[in-house]
């Protein structure tokens, strides 16, 4: 065989493994509105960028029939690209083949490109679209996973890791998404669970669809396991791309900040009446968000998932950061279960890759009740204060209305390494809320007025009293534990002027090996 004809051969195989497992596979991918895992790549990554590995790799299973069924590529689609220029590693299962089920050469083509990222230092995006594990392959399929996985542990804060679902992901395959940072489910052809709805009904009895057990909707609001949902790929291809701008490549690197044509001085009258004057009348937090940050642009998320609380990324004078909110437009922003866990997850990841943390306060306390405490709302709630006392980015609190007892402390508090603690004039700041206080202080006071009138009249009276005296954000001003009171509308100017400031903090904390977080 001459060069050219070797040349050809080389061609031909290239467009062999191209086309996956065959043109008909291809069409019925396309007949479900699904795309393919080359298709997903061009989209997701820079034009012309895309380096390819191992597109010749195939199983090495003789036994049930597999010998003669291989395929170049083996169902995995691995290398290297460039998004906005800034390299990325990703993996793409393609489900034309074996209907993406894993083998021992499909996980050894992952963990070579996850080796590469962590050594290089660059995020790496896993394409998930598989049938689970190749039965075929008995246990070196699930020895390939586990492979993985231990993976996903070790880049865990060293690289940005980001799981899209675009089809099935069941079994032990979903474990490697949850490991990752950032999960993002196609609405209309993904799910994942651990065990099936057949499984589900032989087991325990339970009668359930896919779509209810483990489809997008199920768990951006229940579970909590999707972060982002998408009506469909692209959009969801078009997420990552944002996703990583907010980011840096790596744990050593500072996120990347771009240029801003928004004022760094721009005032928002507005916020300087957004705050209700019933203290117990709802807002919606997202519109203070939008009125501070670059060009009312950010980035949510877990929007549909514990909406007592608000996680974004969004910008400040182009530089990148966290945001965490309470939400008094929902259960008037109370902490529970959920949402300690939703933002004490984001808070760490932030801290993880070196960007600022931005927390609005408004919290009445903890939900109370035997459902939270059954629960565990100690420990998930410890888990927040623990993510904010451990953080040792520069973090910057502004506590816009309530700000109530243990709450108080959990929502990065100055006593919490906060660095700049900021408030409102609508601050109200105490162990507890003023109606409780009275119920505690005065409660036998109370109990011996008989005219119900009179009761009431001197119940508001020291309600207002307490109000005036104690729920103010100058009481703790007093004594340093703010920073400053600030008029409203100058936020954006003063949360600017401190990331500035705080850039080149350093706060590395007592040496260890490792903390143990109330998991």
């Amino acid at each position: 065989m001459n060069s050219q004809e070797r040349i050809k051969q080389l061609l031909n195989f290239r467009e062999k493994a191209r086309k996956g497992g065959g043109e008909k596979r291809i069409e019925d991918q396309h007949s479900k509105g699904k795309l393919t895992a080359r298709e997903r790549i061009t989209i997701l990554l820079d034009e012309g960028s895309f380096e390819e590995f191992d597109m010749f790799v195939t199983h090495r299973t003789e036994d049930f029939g597999l010998a003669d069924k291989k395929f170049l590529s083996d169902g995995v689609i691995t290398g290297h690209g460039t998004i906005d220029g800034r390299v990325v590693y990703v993996f793409a299962q393609d489900f034309t083949v074996f209907g993406g089920s894993l083998s021992e050469t499909f996980a050894q083509k992952i963990c070579k490109i996850m080796d590469q990222a962590m050594q290089v230092g660059a995020p790496v995006i896993g394409i998930n679209d598989s049938g689970g594990a190749r039965i075929q392959e008995g246990v070196r399929s699930l020895a390939g996973y586990a492979e993985i996985f231990e993976r996903n542990i070790q880049a865990s804060g060293v690289i940005p890791q980001i799981s899209a679902i675009f089809g099935p992901c069941a079994g032990g395959a979903v474990y490697s998404p949850a490991l990752t940072d950032f999960i993002i489910m196609s609405e209309k052809s993904s799910y994942m669970f651990v065990t099936g709805p057949k499984v589900a009904k032989t087991v325990t009895g339970e009668d359930i669809t896919i779509d209810d057990l483990g489809g997008a909707h199920m768990h951006s609001t229940k579970s909590g396991v999707a972060h982002f949902t998408v009506e469909e790929e692209k959009e969801g291809l078009d997420l990552i791309r944002k996703l990583l701008s907010f980011m840096p490549q790596n744990n050593l690197e500072e996120p990347p900040q771009i240029e801003c044509d928004d004022p760094i001085d721009r005032m928002e009258d507005d916020l300087n009446e957004i705050i209700p004057e019933n203290a117990n009348q709802p807002y919606d937090v997202k519109e203070v968000i939008q009125r501070v940050v670059d060009n009312a642009d950010f980035v949510e998320v877990h929007e549909a998932y514990a909406k007592n609380i608000v996680i974004c990324f969004a910008r400040f004078d182009g530089m990148p950061v966290g945001i965490i909110a309470n939400q008094p437009a929902y259960l008037a922003g109370v902490l529970d279960i959920e949402a300690s866990r939703k933002a004490a997850r984001f808070v760490r990841f932030c801290d993880a890759f070196n960007i600022p943390l931005v927390t609005f306060v408004d919290v009445p306390g903890f939900l109370p009740g035997s459902v939270q405490e059954y629960g565990g709302i100690i420990i998930h709630g410890a888990k927040l204060m623990y993510a904010y006392g451990e953080a040792n980015v520069p973090k910057i609190t502004i506590t816009l209305r309530k700000s109530y007892g243990g709450a108080h402390c959990v929502m990065s508090s100055k006593q919490l390494r906060g660095d700049l603690n900021l408030a409102w004039p609508t601050a109200e700041i105490a162990v507890m809320g003023p109606q409780g206080a009275i119920e505690v202080l005065e409660g036998k006071s109370i109990s011996e007025i008989s005219d119900p009138k009179l009761r009431m009249e001197y119940t508001l009276k020291k309600e207002d009293e307490y109000r005036t005296r104690f729920a103010n954000p100058y009481e703790a001003a007093k004594y340093g534990y703010l920073d400053d009171v600030i008029e409203p509308r100058n936020t954006r100017f003063r949360i600017i002027r401190a990331l500035r400031t705080l850039s080149t903090k350093k706060d590395p904390g007592p040496m260890k090996k490792h903390g143990n977080i109330p998991l």
